[in-house]
């Protein structure tokens, strides 16, 4: 099992850190460009420098049992069809389930933000966010577990 981070707008890489090393599982940060990372040897930086090219990266590498943290809803389509689980940076298990429904909203909103109807993004990360993250993915990683 590994944890694939889309590291480039990811406001809780340190709280991903701390709960991995609690299992030891080896992290994958993923990103456009460097980033610091902590001197680790289960935390692994990949640079993938274009567009999209951080994404295809994840997407290529991830499988059964290894989890995604992304909000990107296209990404995560990708990496559900490839077997493995996802959690955005709020703490929401995007499953198959759902994919559909998240990538019709993202069209929608897509083409709302485009004609001016809609303007502005997610509000900012707050403390329960942050928890509900930790919960979520400590529950996650629980059930990777149970399912070897």
């Amino acid at each position: 099992m590994k944890i694939y981070v889309d590291a480039d707008a990811c406001p809780v890489k340190d709280e991903i850190y701390k709960v991995a090393a609690r299992y030891a599982i080896p992290v994958v940060v993923v990103a456009n460009s460097t980033m610091r990372v902590p001197d680790d040897p289960l935390v692994e930086m990949i640079v993938r420098t274009g567009f999209g090219a951080a994404d295809d990266c994840i997407a290529e590498l991830i499988g059964p049992r290894d989890i995604a943290i992304t909000a990107d809803i296209p990404l995560a389509a990708r990496c559900l069809s490839s077997g493995g689980r996802v959690i955005d940076p709020r703490g929401r298990i995007i499953t198959e389930n759902e994919i559909g429904h998240l990538l019709g909203m993202r069209d929608l909103m897509d083409n709302l933000r485009q004609s001016g109807e809609v303007t502005g993004g997610p509000p900012p990360m707050a403390a329960k966010d942050r928890s509900r993250f930790l919960s979520k993915l400590d529950e996650l990683i629980n059930a990777a577990l149970r399912s070897e």
